[in-house]
């Protein structure tokens, strides 16, 4: 029995060949762990993010119309701050229409506004406010306002043209109607061709 084992020689081993990766099919490969990437970024950008496009001029110079916008999801912002910049969404305005604005109040702050000096006052403290373009004036506000729980107030960087919750038609936002935070603007707008592309202008919004 041994020396007729010997003499078969050695056995082949079982089991399927290696297949050999030529480049196509190397390249299919790639593509295919590729289309695996993109569909996850896509994933977490769908999640985390959303992209929207500025309209109007409600919040020059800060933004500009045509600006696109990187939101952080309101999934992921259940609490806005005083100072930030949301997107909204109202059904009664605009037909719920997308709209950009700035938080300056949250529940239990009381927003006072002096015509005479276009000072805004929360809390009869004074807003630092460098980042509006001009004059704010209190316009269909008849009095001090206390911003009512799960709400916040809002108001544009450009305060002579920006419709917000001075005016009764928006007024106090529910943060639930809040579709996320501005974080980055990812590409500029020209104000339909009023203004220069300006790239130095990318990057995080404040």
């Amino acid at each position: 029995m041994e020396r007729e084992n010997l003499e078969m020689g050695p056995q082949p081993r079982r089991g399927r060949s290696r297949e050999k990766i030529t480049p196509a099919r190397n390249a299919l490969y790639y593509l295919h762990d590729l289309s695996y990437m993109l569909a996850t970024v896509l994933v977490v950008m769908l999640v985390f993010f959303r992209i929207v496009v500025v309209s109007g001029p409600s919040m020059y110079n800060t933004l500009v119309d045509g600006d696109y916008l990187i939101l952080l999801s309101h999934v992921f912002y259940p609490q806005p701050k005083q100072g930030d910049i949301v997107v909204a969404s109202l059904e009664d305005f605009e037909d719920g229409e997308l709209i950009v604005k700035r938080v300056i109040a949250t529940e239990g702050q009381t927003v006072r506004i002096d015509d005479e000096t276009g000072t805004v006052y929360v809390d009869d403290v004074a807003l630092e406010e460098p980042y509006t373009y001009s004059k704010t004036m209190s316009g269909m506000m008849t009095e001090p306002i206390t911003v009512e729980k799960g709400c916040v107030f809002l108001m544009g960087d450009n305060r002579w043209v920006s419709q917000d919750s001075r005016d009764p038609a928006i007024g106090q936002v529910d943060v639930r109607n809040i579709v996320g935070r501005v974080l980055f603007l990812l590409l500029p707008g020209t104000d339909h061709g009023y203004e220069e592309w300006d790239f130095s202008r990318i990057g995080p919004i404040r």
